[in-house]
Order: C-alpha cells, then structure tokens, then sequence
C-alpha cells in the first residue's frame, strides 16, 4: 500500500482557501452534515471540505462525480476521516486515476474538533435529516435524548402504491398515501380540516416526532402514475407539508428507504396498523409563512427583494414539454427563475447524491446564488405539482434561510387559469 505524505494541524491550517486545493471529507454524509458519528468534540465538517464518501467509491461513475465537484488532477488534495484506513482507501482510487499531490490528515477528531478556534462548518439544521443508523436506534428502542418523553413515528410515505410499503420498509414503520395531504383534483395540500382528520387517524399530533422517509423505485414518465415509484420525493413533499399545518418535529431520513437498505438493517413486510389519536393538538396551519398560492405568488414576481424558482427541468422551463401526461400547456410563469431539478418531473438529481442522500449544501448554494437565488431575498419554490418545489424548499430550510416557501399552486394551477400569462423558449431569446 502506499504511504502517503501526511499533513499536520497548522499546515492544514494554512493550506485552507488557497486556489487548487481541496480537503476531502471521506466520512458518510451525514457526520459531513453535522452528526457527531464518532464520539467526536463538535459535530460537522472542516470548513472549506468537500463531501465525498467512501461508501460512493464502489460507484462505476464514482471518478465522474469527483470530476463534477471540479476536483481535478493536478490540484492538491488533503483527505480525511474518522478512520485512517478509510482515507487512504479513497487515495489510492484518486492515484489510480491519475491523481498524485494527495495527502492524508489524521487529527481530525484529536485535533480539530476539540479546538473551538479552529474552523468548522455543518448544516444549520441537520438534526432534522437523520442517518438510517439514528432510525435504527429508535427502531430498536433507544430514545436520544431530545426525544426523552416524546412519541416517535416512523413513516413510509408512498403515492398510491401501498406494494412500495408492503414489499419491504422499516420494521415497525407505518404507510401514508400523500393523497392523505394533497388533493388530485388540485395537487395542492388538503384544506385544514382534512389535513387534521388525516393527521388524527395516522396517529400523527403536533407534539408526535414523524421519521418519514420513502423508496425511490426508478419512475417511468410513460406509466400512469409515475409518481407511484418516485416514493422518497413523495415523502419529502410530505415533511413540507406537516411543518406548514403545525408537526413540530419533523425529520427525513437522508437518503430514504435506500440507506436503510445499504446499511443492510433488517426489512419488515408486516402491515403496521396505525392507531388514530383523537386530536391534532394545534390549529392548522401553524406556519402558514411556509407556502403560497397564486395571487402571493403574482406579489412575489412583481417584488424586485422577492423570486419564485421553477424547481422544473430544462425542457420544462422552455416549454419543450409540459412534463407531466395530465398538464397539456407548456411553458413557465413569466419572471421565474430557473432552478433545475434534474432530468424530468420525478428525479432531482441535481438536488441529491448518487444515493439519493442531499447533495451538500455548498454546492447547492453555488448553483443558486449563480442563478441570483439567495438567502437574502423572499423565496417561492415551486414545480409542476409540488413535489420538486417541496424539496428544494426543504434544501433551502435545512440551510437556515429565513423566508422560504413553497409556491403549491405551481404551473399546474397556474396554467389552468387561462387569464395567466405564460412564456415558452429561451429566456432573452424569444
């Protein structure tokens, strides 16, 4: 095995910002986040480090996701992880790809997380987007301490597809249909009072923390309902939704159904019968800040400190196609900015990892501050029905920033209303 150069504490120190040099973060994504996996002083990552796991290297494309990072051949490269094995794992693949100034840095947990004046950074609110190994934990009945006295739910989300839940899901976990908080008829979440009946008979109250999560079984644009096998997007859409109507705690596992099973922890089919409870607790919503509908949407477009972001794919923005086999209009709201999920109306890739796990957020802010979407301004984001614009805007919450939404009415109800203006074509181009 080779031996590689390792780097000491202050020469880190000093190698941190300089053009060309990338710290590597080759620990899960979630002690990237801010878990404190290890035992660790302070939980995060070293500021400035790029997430790039060890679990990704068995990946066939793994050496074209380090190229999409912009993490390049001839630039210095300084890994580290909970494990020094685990780094030099990843070295070694970054030589045989023709990588060769990599250094190793072993005083991560010892040295950096115990010196509160070196710098470190984590996702403002990663505690609620929980590693399949803190579900496990609570699976198997150990309560952490901040849920000392609380009731914990687990919640397999689907749409329409109760095979997805009873072909395998989280011991002990329940299902929930999103059609139990959106309407078909609208796509938009349900009014208060059936959200309440709905919360109430899944046993869901405001004080109740909800662990949801989905499976994501590769969607087929021509199926009826393609949505039925996008299930993690699903149950993201979902969280939005709870924290709008008043859940105070509620948590995404990261990556969904899809860590779980890469952990390789035990899959249950048994069918979990829910136990309804007999009040919410809250009135509904209790944030109603976090969503808007069309005529707050038409505000926002008219506000220069104000965006509504179309969470939508390329060929969507530009009215190649309308994305979805129930909308025949193509096009975009006038004034919207482009905020690209990825390939189609049930994947965002550009918003997650190749596991499904949340892309690190400092990519995703550089994708959106180059687009002008910022913490700074008033935020609305929205897709064709409210699933991708549900993500995006959970991205942007996780984040911290302050006044985010999700614009539910999004093109669906915006371009059922023949009074609405739209655009098709390439912006400045038409």
């Amino acid at each position: 095995m080779t031996q590689y150069p390792e780097v000491a504490t202050q020469e880190l120190i000093e190698l941190i910002g300089k053009p060309n040099v990338h710290i590597v973060d080759v620990r899960q994504a979630d002690a990237y986040n801010g878990w404190p996996l290890n035992g660790e002083a302070r939980g995060g990552h070293i500021k400035g480090a790029r997430s790039l796991p060890l679990k990704w290297t068995s990946y066939m494309d793994w050496i074209e996701i380090v190229r999409a990072k912009g993490i390049l051949p001839h630039h210095t490269l300084v890994l580290y992880s909970y494990h020094d094995n685990n780094s030099i794992q990843v070295a070694e693949l970054f030589a045989k790809a023709g990588y060769s100034n990599i250094h190793i840095y072993k005083n991560f947990v010892k040295e950096w997380t115990t010196d509160t004046s070196l710098p470190m950074d984590a996702l403002p609110r990663y505690q609620q987007l929980v590693p399949a190994s803190w579900v496990k934990q609570v699976v198997d009945g150990y309560t952490p301490a901040e849920l000392k006295g609380k009731d914990v739910l687990v919640l397999h989300a689907h749409y329409r597809n109760r095979d997805a839940y009873l072909s395998g899901h989280i011991p002990g976990a329940i299902d929930m249909d999103t059609l139990a908080l959106e309407a078909p008829e609208t796509w938009n979440r349900r009014s208060p009072e059936e959200l309440k009946k709905a919360f109430e008979s899944h046993g869901i109250t405001a004080d109740t923390t909800v662990v949801v999560y989905g499976k994501f079984m590769w969607p087929d644009n021509t199926d009826e309902f393609p949505g039925s096998a996008a299930g993690h997007l699903g149950a993201i859409r979902c969280c939005a939704i709870m924290l709008y109507a008043g859940v105070k705690d509620v948590r995404v596992m990261n990556g969904g159904f899809q860590s779980w099973k890469d952990a390789g922890y035990e899959i249950s089919t048994v069918d979990v019968p829910k136990r309804a409870v007999a009040d919410f607790g809250a009135e509904i919503p209790a944030s109603p800040h976090l969503f808007v509908d069309t005529p707050q949407a038409k505000k926002m477009i008219a506000d220069a400190d104000a965006d509504i972001v179309s969470v939508r794919s390329w060929e969507e923005y530009i009215g190649k196609v309308s994305g979805y086999n129930y909308i025949e209009k193509k096009g975009r709201i006038p004034g919207s900015v482009f905020g690209n999920c990825g390939s189609d109306a049930y994947h965002m890739e550009n918003y997650r990892n190749l596991d499904h796990t949340i892309r690190e957020a400092g990519e995703i802010k550089d994708i959106w501050h180059e687009a002008g979407i910022v913490p700074e301004k008033r935020l609305a984001f929205y897709c064709g029905t409210g699933w991708r614009g549900s993500e995006a805007f959970y991205n942007a919450w996780l984040m911290g920033w302050p006044t985010v939404s999700v614009y539910d009415g999004g093109w669906f109800e915006w371009s059922n209303d023949p009074d609405n203006p739209y655009e098709t074509g390439i912006p400045g181009k038409n």
